[in-house]
């Protein structure tokens, strides 16, 4: 018998695979609400939540948080799986990402979820070591990650993608053919018109091209949900997820154009009065104007209610006075949704108003030919095409019939209603940038050749490609339930903040291990994958930092919990 014959490599898909994965959520499940118990009697004091006491219990919070979405991404890989098998797609490919991604999954529920490189979320953490066994020692929960994630279910994954190279989607992702016809239109134009130029773009640190984004104009990229009656598509957030995910594949620049018009359509749409929306609504989905979002202030990071840039009446008209930074597009932009304090007397969220401040479009000799408005460009790592700046303003002039609503004090609830569109839109960006890591990653390992053959072809490579797979899945499906839930109507903050959470995560490794998937090669600038690397880094701050995430995913957790 030869040392071939005598390996005994097992089946690389689990006989009755979805039974088991039915199985083993009950035991998830009732170890997530275990946890929120545990956290809430650490942290409530005459029956309500502490904030002093969330604060002294960060790490415990944050595993609840970190628990919680994994117990989430199993709930909705379950649906998905089902939703396939239904219309008679549960292939091999699915399978076999639905294995590996609930024999890992569950593993890390029961030994420790990587939060960072070095943070580890374990339900130790919660007092659970005790009922973590018991999930570990749970007949369907063992079986799954004992022989779930196998090298033969990961090898096996890695040669179906090396068939399939070049596949919009390693696995059907459960959409209906509306959505796929949107992604692969979107497609084909980051593959014709961003893909070849994209590195360069980034490398020579270039605003995207205004003809690019005139042509995005045109495709209703920036109207995507904005209503019909007001010149968009109403298509709602699934499509926005669809298409965010393919731009963003090309160049995360390319698809974060469409931000800052999601932001700006959902606050007139939510709070603005009806002039405003007939104003707005339609050069917004056109792309005859511009937006860009202008909250954040160089010493409040996150925390929204410190914010200290005033407007102050005058006459009709408002003037605006104080400083803003990391304002994306700024100088090309057309208007700002701009927050500041219109009640000198507050501290707090309650003396904040929105503007839609009108000023002119820049150039590169002229960023802010403006009066009353200065600027300067943050160089930044990546993320670029749109560029990053710090703006002044002293005494910059809002007209009267700018302030969002026509009511002062309402602009942090105004905005408020934006953070889950916001979110989940920042997910399905990450699903796109890990998707490009992806596609470089497995092109290059099965065109680099050594010792004789493509690396693709070593465990350590294939590993990492398999996951990558599996894990942009979960986040995928992350992205979209949430999208359906606001599409829908449903509130989900919670949801949203997973999606955006695990995502930005997923994207970051995918980037990391594409990196060393090249070796030497991934340090060089040359390569695309140097800027996705980049390009993917910042996922994890913006839009809400991951630590900030947790927490408010943490609170909301707690809410109904007894």
């Amino acid at each position: 018998m030869n040392e071939a014959t005598a390996i005994q490599t097992p089946e690389p898909i689990l006989a009755d695979l979805a039974a088991l994965c039915a199985a083993a959520m009950p035991a998830v499940e009732e170890i997530e609400m275990s946890a929120r118990r545990a956290l809430r009697e650490r942290v409530t004091v005459d029956g309500k939540v502490s904030g002093a006491l969330m604060d002294r219990e960060q790490h415990a919070a944050h595993a609840l948080s970190w628990i919680a979405t994994y117990t989430e991404s199993l709930r909705q890989m379950q649906a998905w799986s089902v939703r396939l098998a239904e219309a008679g797609k549960f292939g091999e490919i699915e399978q076999l990402i639905l294995q590996i991604g609930f024999g890992e999954y569950l593993a890390q529920l029961t030994g420790g979820i990587m939060m960072s490189q070095n943070e580890f979320a374990r339900l130790a953490d919660l007092g659970l070591a005790a009922e973590g066994l018991a999930l570990a020692s749970d007949k369907a929960v063992s079986t799954l990650i004992a022989t779930g994630n196998t090298d033969a279910a990961r090898h096996r994954l890695v040669e179906i993608m090396r068939e399939r190279a070049g596949a919009p989607t390693y696995g059907d992702c459960g959409l209906d053919e509306d959505f796929e016809m949107i992604r692969d239109q979107f497609r084909r134009f980051a593959d014709e018109k961003v893909v070849p130029y994209a590195h360069e773009w980034h490398l020579k640190d270039e605003f995207i091209p205004m003809p690019l984004v005139q042509e995005m104009g045109e495709m209703g990229v920036f109207g995507l949900t904005v209503p019909e009656e007001y010149g968009g598509s109403g298509l709602g957030k699934t499509a926005m997820c669809v298409v965010s995910e393919e731009l963003s594949r090309g160049y995360i620049g390319v698809g974060s154009l469409g931000t800052r018009s999601e932001i700006a359509a959902e606050l007139i749409l939510n709070g603005g009065t009806q002039a405003q929306k007939d104003k707005w609504l339609p050069a917004i989905a056109s792309a005859e104007i511009l937006p860009t979002a202008v909250f954040t202030e160089p010493n409040t990071g996150s925390d929204l209610g410190s914010l200290r840039t005033r407007a102050v009446k005058d006459g009709d008209d408002w003037k605006i006075t104080g400083n803003k930074t990391w304002i994306t597009h700024a100088a090309r932009a057309d208007v700002m949704t701009l927050l500041a304090r219109t009640d000198p007397d507050t501290s707090n969220y309650s003396g904040l108003s929105m503007f839609l401040a009108e000023k002119p479009r820049g150039d590169d000799a002229n960023p802010f030919p403006a009066e009353g408005m200065t600027g300067g460009e943050i160089e930044v790592l990546g993320y670029r095409g749109m560029k990053e700046y710090e703006l002044g303003f002293d005494g910059f002039v809002v007209k009267g019939e700018n302030l969002l609503g026509g009511a002062e004090g309402q602009g942090f609830k105004q905005l408020m209603k934006t953070f889950e569109g916001a979110r989940i839109q920042t997910a399905a960006r990450a699903v796109g940038v890990a998707q490009c890591a992806m596609e470089i990653a497995l092109k290059y390992a099965e065109d680099r050749k050594q010792f004789g053959r493509s690396i693709v072809e070593f465990p350590r490579v294939y590993d990492k490609l398999a996951l990558m797979a599996v894990e942009i899945m979960v986040a995928r499906q992350l992205s979209y339930h949430s999208a359906r839930e606001k599409d829908e109507g449903r509130r989900c903050d919670l949801e949203a903040g997973m999606a955006k959470l695990l995502g930005a995560r997923v994207a970051w490794a995918c980037a990391d291990n594409g990196v060393q998937i090249h070796g030497g090669n991934g340090f060089a600038l040359e390569y695309p994958i140097s800027r996705v690397l980049c390009d993917a880094r910042i996922l994890n701050i913006f839009e809400g930092a991951a630590e900030i995430q947790a927490q408010v995913i943490a609170r909301r957790l707690l809410d109904g919990v007894n």
